[in-house]
């Protein structure tokens, strides 16, 4: 299951693990979205199974409306990849875009692992992948709020991966730096200045090709010529 499966980096996720030959669910805000993405994937991956769930994860309605709808489902893995990204200072945010960006970056992550992994555990068997950002490791002041929900799951990812080692469920984090993704629409900057949304589905394709022994913690994937 990809939250925010549509665009940027959930949308190549999407594509990668169905080129690996998963089965998907997938979970964005509109509809129409999610059938042409869901369209795409089938007609280059034929074969593949896509179900959709239209829900807005900025939204405890949303959340539970998402949780509602993989409960009998069998979800193998959970890529928590959600997030909003706002540009302003901590001072300078209103309450609505603090309360909007702590829901979609950090709650329904939340949300999201405290509903399913139980069920991963009852199968000895899942992997959660938390999508955070290099906001997590350092500080971002133009954009405050989304460092802190970002470094809360990253906290969550420590916590969830102690928790569940003895049940056989993997946890991994995976932090990209700067990503070409609609947060910087309008740039002029080369591409070449960033991480590819394709990047950090390689980083999760990774994370979930290892030996049944091993387990990636953590993978960071930030621009070859540092971050913007």
């Amino acid at each position: 299951m990809v939250t925010g499966a549509t665009k940027g980096m959930g949308r190549a996720i999407a594509l990668s693990l169905a080129e690996m030959g998963h089965d998907l669910l997938l979970a964005a805000r509109q509809e129409a979205d999610l059938e042409r993405t869901a369209t795409a994937i089938i007609e280059q991956y034929p074969g593949r199974r896509v179900d959709t769930c239209a829900c807005d994860l900025a939204t405890d309605a949303g959340c539970a409306r998402l949780l509602d709808w993989a409960k009998p489902r069998d979800v193998e893995v959970l890529v928590n990849n959600v997030g909003i990204y706002l540009p302003v200072s901590i001072l300078a945010e209103t309450d609505e875009g603090f309360i909007r960006q702590w829901q979609t970056n950090y709650m329904t992550p939340h949300r999201l692992a405290r509903g399913i992994a139980p069920h991963m555990v009852a199968r000895g068997r899942g992997h959660i992948i938390n999508i955070t950002s290099i906001a997590a490791k350092t500080a971002v002041v133009a954009a405050g709020t989304y460092s802190v929900t970002k470094a809360a799951l990253h906290s969550l990812t420590l916590v969830l991966r102690e928790e569940l080692r003895a049940h056989g469920i993997r946890v991994t984090e995976i932090v990209p730096g700067s990503t070409k993704t609609a947060s910087w629409s309008g740039t002029d900057l080369p591409d070449e200045r960033f991480v590819m949304p394709s990047d950090v589905a390689r980083a999760v394709r990774m994370a979930l090709a290892v030996s049944d022994g091993a387990s990636v913690d953590e993978v960071v994937v930030t621009p070859k010529q540092g971050n913007i």
